[in-house]
């Protein structure tokens, strides 16, 4: 039996990575061996839209003698009809694409890798010349993907782009944590006023993030599938940057907590007050402390739109993509 020559074409980074992963997939016993060549290409060139990605790979695989071909993507695809798609495939040119953000995020090597050994098999073996794809659930498909493109964006890497303004958040704080009105105004605020306080410091870093960072995608036509993807892509860039300044917030209040437990003497504290004072209310105080840093120090010093925050925003990374795509347009023979 003939060998099988596979392409498997992947965006960079992530997609990448799981395509080297999975270039030892083997067919099994009684079944043509296959042959992986893993090339790692920004193939796509608009979201949601696979038939120039689907044309590209087809050039690809003429041009590397490969029997078929699947593109793997970070990049959510859909059908035009409400529905995400798993994979789009084109049966009669032996070529595919498999979005990553449809399998769920979790558990994501697993499934990619149980996903293109049945795509390689189905595509080595089907006679079909009907086109194929693999929807996702009406209801719960576009949370599915939105949690896969979140994951995708490892929103706890946002950290070190953060590292200026978490310095100065915790300058403010560790100023703010031995200052007696600060003391009062934690002692006199009640837990909703606190919570109140934290959700709000967590918004407005996030927003500035957006608006200094000019992360908020917009669609490029009136149609609805642009609207609708420059909906899942802001849905995505807010959660994965929640998501980061929440982790930011945590660190913060865990090292001003440490420092308020070194420096000060709840005794102490109460005798200067004229009130009871213990262990337990630098808890208050450091959580109160957090959120004023947050805004003050995050806010005030200036946020950085660092290459890791920019990656939380799927439109840039997409915009990104197409340009390097134009450049490599345009340095081909002939143009």
């Amino acid at each position: 039996m003939e060998t099988v020559r596979v392409g498997l074409v992947a965006d960079p980074a992530k997609p990448t990575d799981i395509a080297l992963r999975n270039q030892d997939l083997s067919a099994g016993d009684g079944r043509p061996a296959w042959d992986i060549e893993v090339v790692s290409e920004p193939f796509t060139m608009a979201s949601e839209q696979s038939d120039t990605a689907m044309s590209r790979l087809s050039d690809l695989a003429h041009d590397h003698a490969w029997d078929l071909v699947i593109g793997v993507t970070e990049l959510p695809l859909h059908d035009g009809e409400g529905r995400y798609l798993t994979v789009e495939s084109d049966p009669r040119q032996r070529t595919a694409v498999l979005s990553l953000p449809a399998l769920g995020g979790l558990g994501m090597h697993r499934r990619s890798r149980r996903a293109l050994r049945h795509l390689i098999s189905g595509m080595a073996d089907s006679a079909s010349g009907t086109d194929h794809r693999v929807p996702l659930p009406r209801r719960t498909g576009r949370l599915r993907v939105l949690l896969g493109m979140v994951l995708a964006n490892r929103p706890w890497l946002l950290v070190p782009g953060l590292k200026s303004a978490l310095v100065a958040a915790l300058t403010t704080g560790a100023i703010a944590t031995i200052n007696s009105t600060v003391w009062l105004l934690a002692g006199s605020l009640p837990t909703w006023r606190l919570v109140v306080a934290m959700l709000a410091s967590i918004a407005l870093v996030v927003g500035w993030l957006v608006v200094d960072g000019e992360l908020w995608d917009r669609p490029e036509d009136d149609s609805e599938r642009a609207r609708e993807r420059s909906r899942l892509y802001n849905a995505s860039t807010v959660v994965s940057l929640t998501v980061g300044a929440i982790i930011c917030y945590a660190a913060l209040y865990v090292m001003n907590l440490a420092w308020a437990m070194f420096v000060l003497d709840p005794s102490v504290m109460g005798g200067y007050l004229g009130m009871s004072f213990g262990y337990a209310d630098l808890f208050v105080l450091t959580w109160f402390v957090a959120s004023a840093a947050t805004v003050g120090g995050a806010l005030g010093s200036g946020l950085e739109s660092d290459e890791a925050i920019r990656a939380a925003a799927y439109s840039k990374r997409e915009e990104e993509r197409r340009t390097r795509l134009a450049r490599e347009e345009e340095a081909r023979p002939g143009h």
